[in-house]
């Protein structure tokens, strides 16, 4: 209850009616939709309300007509407000997501545990896609702009193209959750601002078959493991019909790895042109090439896909293969006697890290169930489905960090849990020190060199013709 006072400096500020009538709206839809107010009961009256949040008839009215254009009311003369019945009039919101998305958080699982906790909200997920994965946000954009997605899925890399392409005012700004691992929100920042909801992440990390090991009569690979190492040690894995390694080496979540691994930025303004140059940053691009060549542990397997590698490797035909937890959930159902490792290094323990999130729309029609949906995801029910029925690492780091409530049955990997002690080795694409048009040249120029297509000084001089102009601008740190 609010206390009223008499005088003119009791007045509430505009400020504070707005904070008020937020307030009031917030807790009647939070009533309605756990089912304290039943379908077809009447709300308090608007005199109460008035009472209750210190709040004019007509900010209180302003408030109600907002839960009328939600669905979750209607009005009725000389009755009152009387709760909606969800069957009659449902609010519906259109979801964006990208085409992995149910594997990666199981998203029809959690949609349909939102619907029995919000049946007066319907949402319809649609598929975004697009040329590329980097496209995602051209495709994304128009519907933004028009209002025809509410709410949309969003990895780190899109996120760095909103930023670039100055479109973070198409979303609306979120409440940080303090119980997120903290990288996460930092990644989904801008201006102090939380504009993506994390959901789920995952490091790139090295998974074996151990069996293969086992018959081979070698050592697991483990953190001290080096990609010179993997090289000399694991030749003994590849036989007629099997090799050693295998990824899918132009996907954008593998070949920046070994960029990275370099501990160089080529937006270092203490390098500038010389990173182009620098031998760390050479020497691993130069290792991929000796690492893909070597026909005595890579496949010489023309893949298509990252998941190329997860069905060589439910076939036996590999025996290590590149990937992250989400792709990793291509082994959730098999049989497959598997664990995971950090990746093998060059000069510094580096991996990539691939964030999932979700954002909502500023201009939607449903602004405020949209947000509702996007608080549904990451909370603690929705992210306890996460760790049950993905191998996906949910944001809440409390239940990332604790077991599955539950045998589900599903083929995880012993070493489940060494992303914790790999947290310090996180990056993300945007470490690499170049915009996303300057990333995709990179892969380009990646294409011709490591198809031998071109030699080493080619190489530096079309990065720096290529990318001088790619790199990541100060204006959006």
């Amino acid at each position: 209850m609010f206390e009223r006072g008499d005088g003119m400096e009791d007045r509430p500020s505009r400020k504070e009616f707005k904070t008020r009538l937020e307030l009031m709206v917030r807790e009647l839809r939070k009533d309605i939709l756990s089912g304290k107010y039943l379908p077809g009961t009447a709300l308090p009256s608007e005199v109460v309300l008035v009472e209750q949040y210190a709040l004019s008839n007509n900010s209180v009215r302003k408030g109600l007509d907002m839960l009328v254009q939600e669905g979750l009311i209607i009005k009725k003369h000389r009755v009152g407000s009387i709760v909606a019945n969800p069957h009659q009039s449902k609010i519906v919101i259109t979801l964006g997501c990208s085409p992995s998305i149910e594997r990666d958080i199981s998203l029809s699982r959690i949609l349909e545990m939102f619907h029995k906790a919000h049946p007066s909200i319907q949402v319809n997920a649609v598929t975004i896609t697009g040329p590329d994965s980097f496209d995602y946000l051209k495709t994304a954009q128009t519907y933004l702009e028009h209002g025809i997605i509410d709410v949309m899925t969003i990895n780190n890399i899109n996120f760095q193209e909103i930023m670039e392409h100055e479109c973070t005012h198409l979303f609306e700004p979120l409440v940080p959750q303090t119980n997120m691992y903290p990288f996460l929100n930092e990644t989904f920042s801008y201006d102090g601002q939380l504009l993506v909801q994390p959901l789920a992440f995952s490091p790139t990390v090295l998974a074996f078959n151990k069996s293969h090991f086992r018959e081979a009569g070698l050592l697991e690979p483990d953190s001290s493991w080096t990609w010179d190492y993997l090289i000399r040690m694991t030749k003994k894995l590849t036989s007629e019909d099997r090799h050693a390694l295998f990824f899918h080496v132009l996907s954008e979540n593998r070949w920046p790895v070994f960029l990275l691994q370099s501990g160089i930025s080529m937006a270092d303004s203490a390098i500038g042109k010389t990173a182009f140059i620098n031998p760390k940053l050479l020497d691993s691009i130069q290792l991929m090439r000796q690492l893909i060549n070597d026909r005595d542990v890579f496949a010489h397997y023309l893949s298509n896909h990252s998941n190329d590698a997860e069905n060589l490797m439910r076939q036996g035909k590999i025996s290590m293969t590149v990937q992250n937890y989400f792709s990793m959930n291509e082994f959730k159902n098999t049989d497959i006697e598997y664990d995971i490792s950090p990746l093998p290094f060059i000069h510094t323990p580096t991996t990539l890290t691939h964030i999932i999130g979700m954002g909502v729309n500023r201009k939607s029609a449903v602004k405020d169930a949209a947000k509702i949906l996007v608080r549904y995801f990451a909370s603690e029910q929705a992210q306890q489905a996460i760790r049950d029925h993905t191998l996906s690492i949910p944001g809440i780091k409390p239940i990332a960090e604790t077991a599955p409530s539950f045998n589900s049955g599903l083929n995880r990997p012993a070493s489940y849990s060494l992303y914790k002690e790999i947290i310090p080795t996180f990056r993300t694409h945007r470490d690499l020190g170049l915009t996303v048009r300057g990333f995709k040249k990179m892969g380009e120029i990646l294409k011709l060199f490591l198809s031998g297509m071109m030699d080493t000084p080619a190489l530096c001089r079309m990065m720096e013709e290529e990318l001088q102009s790619d790199l990541i601008s100060r204006r959006i740190e």
